[in-house]
């Protein structure tokens, strides 16, 4: 059972003299994915490098998926850290290691080491050429391999020395919350929380906003998004959830503007309380699943139709996407399954059978017209009777 693990980040390496904050933060973020696993932890940070040591007894699969699930991470590294008490001890202890981890098992290496101290005796290709021939001798099921080996046999003399073969990928990105919030429109369909992971993934702290139509949409519908909702905060950390009921809305958008138009309409209309929304808890844009050409609500035209209404900006990270890709990173963070479970969203009851794809702007607006006596209204009460859930990762 390892007791420490190395933490591997990527872009953070690269922040100059703010590097720190964002090292603080994924610490901060670590600390908060360690607490429901079992056993204790010790976070802390040594020139460049994150720790996560265990105190005593812990769930070490649980804790392996915890820390790969934390934006900013790259790799999870099990090593064993051990003091510098000169070269033979270190030779025992990677003889060791791999002996434990590894047994009888055919294997081709390589030795990668680095000094971080300079002033350590022998330097890395010293002891990359040593250490192999220690390796070779002490286990003969293992071979070298300079080009494509099994496993990397690597070794850091820092203050004390870390070993380790292993890197488990994490998601990558930087830590949620260093580049601000946004209010993601989540629905119950495949691409809303993909948009809302990949957004999180740059960093974004995320809010949520769903469009309910009571009665023509059911409890379990909403219920749908709430586990989606609660995938997505397994990375982003817990989300609030704005639960709008929408459905007079929708009826007198219904009732009274060109069913041709009623999508982008609705659309639009949602774009507007999202909005609302975002502003209140000084969120920076909105964010959709949207995909060029993918619906008919997702033409150029109507992407510009539906922007016309928001002063915030929009961002689309699946803008470019084809249908089987966001499929795949569905599949990858778990949403999937749910996201195909057969209850349907407010978007899919009020259709019409031949929308228009390619609208004019001015044309929306003046079909809007004939909603001006009552839309405020509606909108208002729509708004004041939001329920707010704080969804937290499940």
């Amino acid at each position: 059972m390892y007791q420490s693990f190395l933490i591997k980040y990527g872009e953070i390496a690269i922040k100059g003299k703010n590097r720190h904050l964002f090292e603080d933060a994924l610490v901060s973020h670590l600390v908060h994915a360690l607490k429901p696993v079992e056993g204790e932890f010790d976070i802390w940070k040594e020139q460049g490098r994150i720790y996560v040591d265990a105190k005593g007894d812990y769930d070490y699969d649980h804790a392996i998926s915890a820390m790969t699930k934390v934006f900013g991470v790259v790799g999870v590294c099990p090593m064993v850290q051990v003091e510098d008490e000169g070269y033979e001890k270190l030779v025992e202890e990677v003889v060791k290691h791999l002996k434990e981890t590894y047994g009888d098992k055919e294997k081709t290496f390589k030795v990668m080491a680095r000094r971080a101290r300079k002033n350590y005796p022998m330097n890395s290709t010293e002891i990359n050429m040593d250490m192999g021939e220690k390796i070779l001798d002490a286990c003969p099921n293992m071979k070298v391999d300079v080009h494509n080996p099994d496993l990397y046999v690597n070794i850091e003399i820092r203050q004390k020395i870390n070993i380790y073969t292993e890197i488990i990928p994490g998601p990558g990105g930087m830590p949620v919350g260093s580049n601000g919030k946004a209010m993601l429109l989540l629905s119950g369909g495949i691409d809303s929380p993909v948009a809302g992971y990949m957004i999180a993934k740059r960093g974004v702290s995320l809010e949520a906003t769903y469009f309910h139509a009571p009665p023509y949409t059911s409890e379990r519908a909403k219920q749908k998004v709430v586990d989606l909702a609660a995938i997505v905060a397994r990375y982003s950390g817990p989300i609030t959830l704005n639960v709008v009921n929408f459905t007079d809305i929708q009826l007198e958008i219904y009732q009274k503007c060109p069913h041709d138009e009623l999508t982008i309409i609705m659309r639009r209309y949602m774009m507007k309380i999202a909005e609302h929304f975002a502003k209140e808890s000084n969120c920076l844009g909105l964010i959709t699943g949207e995909s060029i050409g993918q619906v008919a609500s997702q033409t150029m035209q109507s992407l510009a139709a539906t922007n016309d209404v928001c002063t915030l900006p929009v961002y689309r990270p699946l803008i470019g996407f084809d249908k089987q890709e966001i499929v795949e990173v569905s599949e990858k963070i778990d949403t999937y399954e749910t996201s195909i479970l057969p209850f349907e969203d407010c978007c899919t009851i009020f259709v019409a059978k031949h929308p228009v794809t390619k609208p004019n702007i001015n044309v929306i607006r003046r079909s809007e017209l004939k909603l001006q006596d009552t839309i405020d209204d509606l909108v208002k009460t729509a708004i004041e009777t939001t329920e707010r859930i704080v969804v937290e990762a499940k």
